[in-house]
């Protein structure tokens, strides 16, 4: 079999950065695979856009990974929709002042990375208030979702194919036609060329592989990892990155499914030495589906799709429970006479 088009996530502060693209076999790695690389756009700086060029001279694909500073929430979600649109327009002037070339950009939608650290750290008094205000505005998320569909069609607008990475149970509130997690969480629903579930089953310990394969059947495009790296919010339990073992059958379980395949992180890659492994990487080889792992998922997203049409369908749900009482009532009725 043809091996899956790769795209490797790099999320890297400046020196970091700098350093893991001064090493020529990074490049000359990359290049051989014929991957790209979605690059988190921490700063707008003039050595940022330096090693970008030479990514662009080298003819590695590149995806401008969307990111806001930590204050304003780091991560694309419905509290900061007007901060991603400003900083998109500075990222575009910045890319028009360097030259810089780009296949695609990135918006990666996630819960408020401030709201991540509170829940991290137990604090839940100040982010309950904060949860249960916007759970109850479906005015609000209608508004935001307007304001990113506005950002997407101006995206697409200067010429960049749009991808999103998203949390996986959206594809279950999108099955139920619910938004109740969207709203407790402070996710946005964008429209996109290539939607990504997120599966990294290095987060979701000891059931981490049967959900990438429940979920990698509905996905166009699968993400898998964690390799390494990546921002820290601390206290979020074991994340371990993956070995080499776990790994490689993450590629094989997802290629099973789909021929595009997002890897975060590639500096956990080149780190564990990963990358260049993925060179004489055999596509063909055998895989055990993890069947017993993904049948509990599937309970659980079952379970999870009732609830959330429960919620979106409060009326019928009520009528429901009301006729269900009544003929337990009348059962109960019958059994005496």
């Amino acid at each position: 079999m043809a091996q899956p088009h790769l795209t490797f996530a790099c999320e890297l502060e400046m020196n970091a950065f700098q350093a893991l693209f001064a090493d020529p076999a990074v490049m000359d790695d990359l290049a051989a695979l014929e991957a790209s690389v979605a690059l988190g756009i921490l700063d707008l700086t003039p050595e940022r856009a330096s090693v970008v060029r030479r990514l662009n001279q080298a003819g590695i694909p590149l995806i401008a990974w969307q990111l806001l500073p930590r204050d304003a929430g780091y991560w694309f979600n419905a509290g900061n929709a007007r901060q991603a649109t400003a900083r998109y327009n500075d990222f575009k002037a910045w890319t028009d002042e360097h030259g810089l070339q780009w296949e695609g950009v990135g918006l990666d939608i996630e819960p408020d990375m401030r709201e991540v650290q509170m829940l991290a750290g137990k604090k839940w008094r100040q982010l309950l208030p904060r949860v249960l205000r916007r759970t109850y505005d479906n005015e609000r998320l209608r508004r935001v979702q307007a304001e990113y569909r506005a950002l997407v069609t101006q995206v697409r607008a200067d010429g960049y194919r749009v991808d999103s990475y998203v949390l996986p149970l959206i594809l279950d509130e999108r099955r139920a036609g619910s938004t109740l997690l969207h709203r407790f969480a402070g996710l946005v629903d964008v429209p996109a060329d290539r939607e990504i579930p997120m599966l990294y089953s290095s987060f979701l310990r000891p059931v981490g592989q049967g959900v990438l394969w429940s979920y990698a059947p509905e996905a166009g495009s699968v993400g898998i990892g964690s390799t390494g790296g990546g921002v820290d919010v601390g206290g979020l339990g074991d994340v371990r990155p993956l070995d080499w073992d776990e790994f490689s059958r993450d590629l094989l379980l997802a290629k099973s499914w789909t021929s595009d395949l997002f890897i975060f992180s590639l500096e956990g890659c080149v780190h564990q030495g990963f990358l260049a492994r993925l060179k004489d990487f055999d596509w063909d080889e055998s895989v055990t589906p993890p069947l017993e792992t993904a049948r509990q998922v599937e309970q659980f997203r079952k379970a999870l799709r009732a609830v959330l049409w429960a919620s979106a369908h409060p009326a019928i749900t009520l009528a429901g429970m009301i006729g269900l009482a009544w003929l337990l009532s009348r059962l109960r009725g019958t059994r005496r006479l």
